[in-house]
């Protein structure tokens, strides 16, 4: 017998995640309607279903900006959700000014993702590695890898997503997103920023 679940229940459920009212409904039914496990139970399959939602259309969302203490940094920040519904949630608006205090505190980041990183920067970076004489008695092969390995890491140091979270340093920008992702039920995309250094 499926248990009867109020539709006062099913809507906070829906505000506490942003989940659909269907999907929470039947996270109600699936833990007899223990809230606790239902959050549970949305995240880790929200978790699981995080990398099917970046490929949906997000086009709601915020625009927010950042002013760090001494006002020598600001940051402006746009990031996307699907909906107006997510746009609002205060974990939501938490996270966009999260994702601006990170932008201020890394001066090196200049794009949102190493995909960004124009292909110039890429070949000028490859260039000074294969300057560099410490790889001359490496083979052909060795010293590609060495070469590629040495690039990718300063490449990522100009990407965002790959930064360490400065509020828990275990995880990247991006993995922080993919949580959000999975909490939400919404594909989440940081689409552009900008920031700004007093006198220069």
């Amino acid at each position: 017998m499926i248990l009867e679940i109020s539709s006062t229940l099913v809507k906070e459920l829906r505000e506490q995640t942003g989940a659909g009212m269907m999907n929470c409904k039947k996270a109600l039914q699936e833990t007899n309607g223990n809230f606790d496990e239902a959050i549970r139970n949305l995240r880790k399959k929200g978790l699981a279903s995080a990398e099917k939602k970046v490929d949906r259309n997000a086009s709601e969302g915020l625009v927010t900006s950042y002013i760090h203490t001494g006002g020598k940094i600001g940051v402006l920040v746009e990031v996307n959700c699907e909906t107006d519904f997510v746009a609002r949630r205060e974990e939501f608006q938490e996270l966009v000014k999260n994702i601006a205090m990170q932008i201020a505190a890394s001066p090196e980041v200049l794009y949102i993702k190493m995909d960004d990183v124009p292909k110039e920067i890429f070949q000028s970076e490859k260039e000074l590695e294969l300057n560099k004489n410490d790889l001359d008695n490496k083979s052909e092969e060795i010293k590609n890898k060495i070469i590629l390995g040495r690039v990718e890491k300063t490449l990522k140091k100009l990407s965002l997503i790959d930064q360490p979270f400065i509020r828990d340093p275990n995880i990247t920008v991006e993995e922080l997103v993919k949580e959000k992702i999975s909490l939400f039920g919404e594909n989440i995309k940081i689409k552009r920023f900008t920031r700004y250094i007093l006198g220069t």
